[in-house]
């Protein structure tokens, strides 16, 4: 097989927030017409009416990414503003109730309403996923159990869901808490090979409890549609440039991996057992905690571990072109995430004399200023 290309691609989810009130709004119809005819096929509507949900072209850079995923921000941001509202890209709304939202009338969401009950009407969330271009399914197998040690690091950089329906929820990752309900959720289990992964996953189609392999919603798995290991761990960047910056570590992870098998070499596959322990650590703390080094046998502070990535990740940023994207991971390891931001901007809006629903207003308002931020 040739090397791989390691092209790259970025889903984002978006909510719609009505400028004056802050709160949810659906979608209009004139709003999705209009993204539709602007972004030929890259936006789509998403399981509820207040979602809207967008996709990169294939890209061949970060570079390329980067123009076209502040192209479909822009665009959506523009549309919605002609209805008076305006995207955010947080993880969870800080103060919505799921109870008052709508699911969007389509047969694959009315499928996933019939099946999931309630556990799928509590989906008030927003996700960004990853995918890397993988010419070999044998590869893309191989890859996984060693792609899901570093699954918790990138979700804790990612972390942008602090509250739901109006509380401080004490974790920097609330959505997961929402999404692990769903069944096939959570970190992949070990496939020894790509026949094994196949035999499982037609296990469940051959008795129609899948129809295929999009049904199946693990932290990691391979596209069934691309030829892509698509990572879905991650919570929505209310910046764009953070968001860049976890894509592009996600594809050099891949890459340094693969380099790794080239040399006859691989990463340890430690059990999801203890992977999950870091996952929590991630949804719980984000960056201001450390992770569980296995290997160290330790507790390892945060921007430690960022460290430690971005030296062993040098060779490929620098082949892939995204040394910068890369190094930035230690501005979000110093500074905070979206949750910690999401946080502050409670805590001010206090200090300066609002009730709790009026800081709640000024977390959105933060989320709505933050999405523009380098558009």
């Amino acid at each position: 097989m040739p090397d791989p290309d390691f092209t790259m691609g970025v889903e984002e989810e978006y909510l719609l927030v009505d400028r004056d009130s802050l709160a949810l709004t659906e979608a209009p119809e004139g709003l999705t017409k209009a993204c539709a005819v602007r972004l030929e096929g890259q936006v789509s509507p998403e399981f509820l009416q207040c979602q809207i949900e967008i996709g990169t072209k294939v890209c061949a850079t970060i570079a390329d990414a980067r123009e076209d995923l502040r192209r479909l921000r822009a665009t959506v941001a523009e549309e919605a503003a002609k209805h008076n509202l305006a995207p955010i890209a947080a993880s969870c709304h800080p103060s919505a109730d799921w109870k008052d939202q709508r699911s969007t009338d389509k047969d694959r969401y009315n499928q996933l309403r019939q099946a999931m009950g309630d556990v799928a009407s509590r989906l008030l969330i927003c996700g960004m996923h990853a995918h890397v271009g993988l010419n070999d399914n044998v590869l893309r197998a191989d890859l996984m159990p060693q792609v899901s040690y570093f699954l918790p690091h990138l979700l804790a950089l990612s972390c942008s869901s602090p509250y739901w329906q109006g509380k401080a929820t004490g974790l920097s990752c609330y959505r997961l808490t929402v999404f692990d309900n769903m069944p096939r959720t959570g970190l992949p289990p070990h496939f020894d090979s790509w026949g094994e992964y196949q035999r499982t996953v037609h296990t469940l189609v051959d008795l129609n409890v899948i129809e295929d392999a999009t049904k199946i919603w693990w932290d990691l798995r391979p596209s069934d549609r691309y030829p892509t290991l698509e990572t879905r761990i991650c919570d929505v960047s209310p910046r764009v440039e953070d968001a860049l910056s976890i894509a592009a570590t996600t594809q050099a992870i891949m890459r340094m991996l693969w380099r790794l098998k080239v040399k006859n070499q691989r990463w340890r596959a430690y059990d999801p057992f203890l992977i999950s322990e870091n996952r929590w650590r991630a949804q719980r703390y984000g960056v201001s905690e450390g992770l569980i080094d296995f290997g160290a046998g330790a507790i390892t502070p945060f921007p430690e571990l960022i460290d430690e990535l971005i030296e062993l990740l040098a060779e490929d940023t620098e082949a892939l072109e995204s040394v910068v994207e890369v190094e930035r991971l230690s501005e979000i390891a110093a500074h905070g995430t979206s949750a910690d931001r999401q946080r502050e901007a409670y805590t001010a809006a206090k200090n300066s004399g609002a009730d709790h629903g009026d800081a709640m207003k000024a977390v959105t308002q933060h989320l709505i200023e933050e999405f523009h931020v380098d558009l």
